[in-house]
Order: structure tokens, then sequence, then C-alpha cells
């Protein structure tokens, strides 16, 4: 705990002091340098979790897919904890085999291996076979390893409290919200009864899909500490050498892949929250098969409704949809400008989808590349705690779509998807009707869209310079006004100390003087707080 939290408590005072330092000058040297800082305090944790084990890869892990929150720095350092967990000797592996089963292991297995196939923060797996000639994987649970993410849950609640009131993270996320969700779903791999539960129901969610396979577990054989399953011989997604080697079509299965992803976000139920590439394998034919549950998460009803209205507004180019749906699913608290998100979302998807009719304009993207990052920083935007591991598996999914197809147009592979599934599953009540008619207009929206592209690309730089010219006029009074309140409650503390001391040295006429400008400091503090609220009313 001391470690864990010393180490945060480091990197916030490191982060702090740069910041003041360089806050009135900050050049492309700056930049540099901060970027280096970092750098040494991403490989500075990686060090520590790669050394403490437990809870502290698995939160690195998790940070390193938040785009959101995390610098790209901090990132690329923390990539890497997936694949380097040292494993524990097979002495302490059998131990912890031989007290769970009750028995010697080799009364259970015919053959096991003593070295690990793969290794992770919560268990290691061996291949071994079964007296009926069955090929199995073990997975063992490190021994320990409970005691020790208890006690590192313990030091990450300090640390997310000294976060939340000490840094700009506080502002951005809701972290005793997402330290609760991060507790419930990473206890759950603690217990492996609940992974072969899990992976139960992925076996029968999957079972009519074609090239889509989930292995087998056998309970009479698994425990809360030991998971035993269907051994599957399968290369990683990504390795694109075994791909080309057995003639498997890459931008078709990145194609499959969405269908199957697409699956779990577009309906309630339970999603494969940790699709790293170790997790989702591929056989010679082109079988996806997908392992590891111990980690999922869970759409309930009333958001795969709001899900389903995000993705159908971003298909049928309607954002004031889009940004409803955002809202509906918790993403923007009070005062977030509706207007300039939807400005935003527009201008990404168009520039995304109509790549081919765009006008070449390399400073549009720039800025706009750069407004979304400030924006999604400064706007009351957040991650609703409960969508903090869906967009950790959106994010490392896509990753893996763009190792596979560098050119895969997701929108368009999407688009068919999309469009089956909403005529087959139709939103009950009125909304049918809408959805019904929105997909009659999209049937001859190609038709009727091109003159207006043409158009809207013509107008985009000016139209976004525009919009620019505006919103940076909005941030700069908004900036003038924190400024003048900051100045103000100065003057209201300094006035009030010299009151107070002309009061105990008796100063009559200062005391009055003094007692004026506390007067006059704080109805000027009034003033601006009531034009700062009227600034933020017109914003919304």
């Amino acid at each position: 705990m001391f470690i864990i939290i010393a180490m945060s408590v480091k990197f916030f005072l490191q982060v702090t002091f740069f910041r003041k330092r360089h806050r009135k000058r900050w050049t492309s040297r700056t930049t540099q340098k901060w970027e280096a800082l970092l750098k040494r305090q991403a490989a500075e944790y990686r060090q520590t979790a790669l050394r403490l084990e437990g809870l502290l890869i698995k939160l690195g892990q998790f940070l390193s897919t938040r785009a959101d929150i995390m610098p790209p720095a901090f990132i690329e350092e923390l990539e890497d904890l997936i694949d380097r967990v040292p494993s524990v000797s097979w002495t302490a592996a059998k131990a912890v085999m031989e007290k769970e089963w009750n028995k010697p292991y080799d009364t259970i297995l015919h053959h096991i291996s003593e070295e690990p196939v793969a290794s992770a923060s919560i268990g290691q797996v061996y291949k071994a076979l079964l007296p009926n000639g069955d090929t199995v994987a073990v997975k063992v649970q490190r021994p320990g390893i409970d005691r020790i993410i208890s006690t590192d849950f313990k030091a990450v609640r300090i640390v997310m409290w000294l976060a939340e009131f000490f840094t700009p993270f506080g502002k951005q996320t809701n972290l005793p919200a997402l330290y609760r969700e991060m507790e419930a779903t990473i206890s759950q791999e603690l217990d492996f009864l609940k992974e072969l539960q899990n992976g139960a129901y992925f076996r029968k969610r999957y079972e009519l899909f074609d090239k889509v396979s989930v292995p087998f577990y056998y309970e009479e054989y698994s425990t809360k500490k030991v998971l035993t399953m269907q051994w599957v011989e399968g290369a990683r997604i990504t390795d694109l050498k075994f791909l080309e080697e057995n003639g498997i079509n890459r931008r078709d299965l990145a194609a499959r892949l969405v269908e199957m992803f697409l699956e779990q976000l577009l309906q309630e139920g339970q999603f494969h929250a940790d699709p790293h590439p170790g997790n989702i394998l591929v056989k010679k034919d082109g079988t996806i098969i997908l392992i590891d549950f111990g980690m999922v998460g869970e759409i309930q009803k009333s958001d795969s409704i709001y899900i389903r209205r995000l993705v159908e507004g971003v298909v049928l180019e309607d954002y004031d949809q889009v940004v409803a749906a955002l809202e509906d699913l918790r993403f923007l608290l009070p005062g977030a400008n509706k207007e300039l998100l939807k400005n935003i979302i527009r201008t990404l998807v168009d520039n995304y989808t109509k790549h081919n009719l765009s006008v070449t304009d390399d400073f549009v993207m720039k800025q706009l590349l750069a407004d979304i990052e400030k924006t999604v920083r400064d706007q009351p935007i957040q991650m609703p705690s409960e969508f903090a591991f869906f967009g950790r598996a959106v994010s490392t999914f896509v990753g893996i779509l763009y190792i596979l197809d560098p050119d895969i147009d997701l929108l368009e592979v999407s688009k068919p998807l999309i469009f089956k599934w909403l005529q087959n599953n139709p939103e009950p009540g009125p909304a049918s009707d809408r959805a019904a008619f929105n997909l009659l207009l999209q049937s001859v929206r190609p038709l009727l869209s091109i003159p207006r592209q043409i158009q809207q690309t013509l107008e985009e730089p000016q139209r976004y310079r525009e919009w620019k010219q505006q919103h940076e006029q909005r941030r700069l009074e908004h900036d003038f006004l924190l400024s003048k309140k900051r100045d103000a409650f100065f003057f209201i503390i300094i006035s009030l100390i010299l009151t107070a001391v002309t009061s105990f040295f008796e100063q009559e006429i200062w005391l009055y003087g003094s007692g004026f400008l506390v007067l006059i400091s704080f109805l000027y503090y009034i003033t601006n707080l009531r034009a700062h609220r009227r600034l933020l009313k017109r914003s919304r």
C-alpha cells in the first residue's frame, strides 16, 4: 500500500509542479519535456506493477486503453503489460490444485506440463490430459492473489480519493463510481466458477454463429481457484504470418469479427470485457475462438436501447439523435454544449465517410483532431463507470480490427449488419415506425445526398472556421471571467485580513477603509459570478 500511494503522490506532484512551472509559456520544447516526464512515470509504473503483480497489472492494462484520460506517451509504455507477467513455480501451482481438488493432482489428471503455456495477472494455464483422453487447459489461480488484490484495492481507493480532489481526473471521470465498477468487475475474476458460468453463457450465445467457437468447460474438475476447459489449438488473431500461411483472408476475418462484436454491442446481456489478442484465437480453417471470460460486463435493457439509437444516429447521420443518446447514456453532465458536440461529431463522421469527396485541407483536419481532444477534456463529459470496461473493450477490439485490415471502413462494414439487426429487432412502441421510416430514407439517401455532400464538402472549411472562431471567443470570455473571479476572491481575502489586523490594533480609520474594501470586493465577485453563469447558460 505504501509503495502504491507513494508512487501516485510522487506522480501527482511532478505533474502539478511541471504545469505550474510552464503555465505561462508552453513551447514545442516544453511538449518534449512533458512527454519525457510521462514516459518516465509510465516506465516506473510498469516496473512497479511487474514487481508487485496483482491489481497494478490489471489497472495498467485498463489505463493503457483509456485514451480519453491518459496521454499517448503513458499508453505506449503500458501496452505490453498483458504479455510480461512472470509465472509462479510449479510447486506452488501444484499445491493450489491439490488443495482445491482435495486429492493428489495425478488422481484427476493423467498428465500435465510443469511449465505454464500462459501466465496472466490472476492465474496461469497448463496443458493437461484427462484419464479419458481429452486434452484440457487447466487454469490455476496464483497463490495469495486474492489477499494481494484486496490490499491493492485499499491503496487504489486512497489514490483515487487523492486524484479526485487534487488532479483534473476528478472532473473528467466519476472516480468513486469507476472504483466501484472496477472492484466489482475485477473481483469476479478471482472466482473461476463465475468464469465457468460466463463461458457457458457465451458458448450458448454463439452456437449458431458460423466459424465462431467457445471452449467447453468441465464443471466436475473446476473450483473457485482451478478451472478446467477444453484445449483448443489456434494462433493469436493478430498473428499475420499464421493468417498468411493458412490462406485466411484478413479482410473477411475482420468483417466477421465486426459482426460478432456488434451482436454484443446492440443488445442487452453480457459482453466480453477483455478482448485483447491473447483472448481471441483463430484456427487454421479461419474459425474464431473466444477464450477467458473472467472479465465480462453487462449491458442493461434500457442502455441497449440508447446504444441502438446512438449507432442508428451515426449511420443515418442524425446527430441530434446521437447527442440525445449520449445524454441518455449519462456521458454528458449538466452544462455540456450540445451544439458544439453535434458539430464536432458531424464534422468527424463527414471527414471519415466522405474522404473521396472532401477538399484537402490539412489545417481543418489538424485543428479538428486537436479540438476533439480539447473538447473531451474541457467539456463536462465523462465516461460513466458502468461503461468504463465497455469503452476499454471497444478500443481494444477496434485496435485488433485495424491490425487485420488497416483500410477497414467500420461504418461501411457495419451498415448492412446494423440495418439487418434493426429490421429483425424493431424498437417497441412508436419508435418502430420512426426506424422503419429511417430505413426507407436510407435506401434512397445515396441517390439524393450526392449534391448535398458535394455542397457540404465545399462549405466545410469555412463552416468549421466560423464555428471555431465562435468557440474560441467563448473560451476567451470564459477564461477572462474566471480570472476576474479569482482576483475578486483574492481581494476579499486580503481585505478580511486587513480588517482583522486593523481591528486588533484598534485603528478606527483603517478599519472603516478595510471594511469598505471588503464590501467592494464582495460586490465585484458577485457581479463576475453572475456574468460567468450567464455565459455558461448561453453556451448550452
